[in-house]
């Protein structure tokens, strides 16, 4: 559905997206992410044809952006960080006015009535924009894009600013999406990605740095060998011991108590069981181990690795410091593996030598 090939935009002497390369299957939902300035907002920009490539190529449905832009314009739907709405319009009012602009020639009446059922703005119809909620403003957002039924819909932070129930509301609704639509959802709320997304790709400096499957990692992330272990000795002797194990690569003690406990952080060597022996160490010494909790990984402590690993900003910390930290060893290896990788699909991309004629 969605193709591109070797974009490049330059803006004079800065590259805001240097030479990417991804294709998005028809009904997938892909969580496009990367930090502040590293290239996302540009990309969209140039993907609905609000802005122009330096080079490369942009296909939608089969479509070239620069050469068919109204085509393609018609085949994507986009909810902007800030909703483009007229507060003085009434609900009904501002989709029957979307629905012109777009020259959509579905039969109105029932085609608007279908997407306020979809997004739960059948009650506010007649209301007036400005008087609606923070999370109805985002569900009339929502419905503009959707007016014209297109294939492909975009959503950039579509919950920033909701309360909890309403994001449960909007995530159900673009889960509901995938179903019929190719989707992008660019946001800064990794839990979002990590409950709605298909796949996930990560852009840092202009340059697509990852390209996974969500379930691949948070199969890798939830078999994470770390723990945390509240035991009742004394702190220093205690931490001592976790640390001199040659099983623990990593062990940290946390700020919060439990009693008279003090609650470690242990992160055992890849594929190292380290629970049994450790309860017996610690039994052997006098002490009470009074829990033990396996931890998962969270795609937040992913992406930070994978950004800090492409980042010349990472790189000149790690020289300052003089020292290799010891721990957090798993996060470093699971996101060179998926650099590894993307970086071998990157490179297996044909280069874009342009249009024949």
């Amino acid at each position: 559905m969605i193709k591109i090939d070797h974009l490049v935009k330059n803006y004079g002497a800065n590259c805001a997206v240097d030479d990417i390369s991804f294709e998005i299957a028809p009904g997938e939902i892909v969580g496009f992410l990367g930090p502040n300035g590293a290239g996302k907002s540009t990309t969209m920009n140039i993907l609905t044809g609000y802005l122009s490539s330096t080079s490369g190529r942009v296909m939608v449905d089969g479509l070239n952006v620069l050469d068919a832009p109204l085509e393609v314009k018609r085949r994507i739907g986009y909810l902007p960080e800030q909703p483009p709405l007229y507060p003085d319009m009434t609900v009904e009012e501002y989709l029957i006015f979307v629905y012109n602009l777009k020259g959509c020639t579905l039969n109105r009446t029932k085609h608007l009535q279908e997407i306020c059922e979809v997004v739960k703005l059948t009650d506010v119809k007649g209301r007036l924009i400005r008087n609606l909620s923070k999370g109805y403003k985002q569900r009339v957002g929502i419905a503009q894009a959707l007016v014209g039924n297109p294939p492909v819909i975009i959503f950039d932070e579509p919950t920033v600013g909701l309360d909890p129930k309403q994001i449960i509301e909007i995530r159900n609704l673009i889960r509901n999406l995938g179903k019929d639509h190719t989707v992008i959802l660019s946001t800064h709320i990794l839990q979002e990605v990590q409950a709605v997304c298909d796949r996930i790709i990560i852009i840092n400096k202009g340059r697509v740095v990852a390209d996974e499957l969500t379930e691949n990692i948070n199969r890798v992330a939830a078999n994470s060998f770390r723990y945390q272990v509240k035991i009742c000795g004394p702190q220093k002797e205690v931490l001592s011991m976790l640390k001199n194990r040659p099983d623990v690569v990593y062990a940290e003690v946390m700020a919060a108590r439990d009693g008279d406990a003090y609650i470690y952080q242990v992160e055992s060597n890849r594929g190292v069981d380290i629970r049994k022996s450790l309860f017996y160490a610690v039994a052997e010494r006098g002490w009470a181990m009074v829990g033990l909790e396996p931890l998962g990984m969270s795609l937040e402590d992913i992406f930070i690795s994978v950004v800090d690993k492409t980042s010349a900003d990472a790189a000149e910390r790690g020289a300052k410091g003089g020292k290799k930290p010891r721990g957090k060893s798993l996060e470093k290896d699971i996101a060179q593996s998926i650099l590894d990788a993307t970086a071998e699909k990157q490179e297996s991309i044909a280069p874009y030598a342009g249009d024949e004629d």
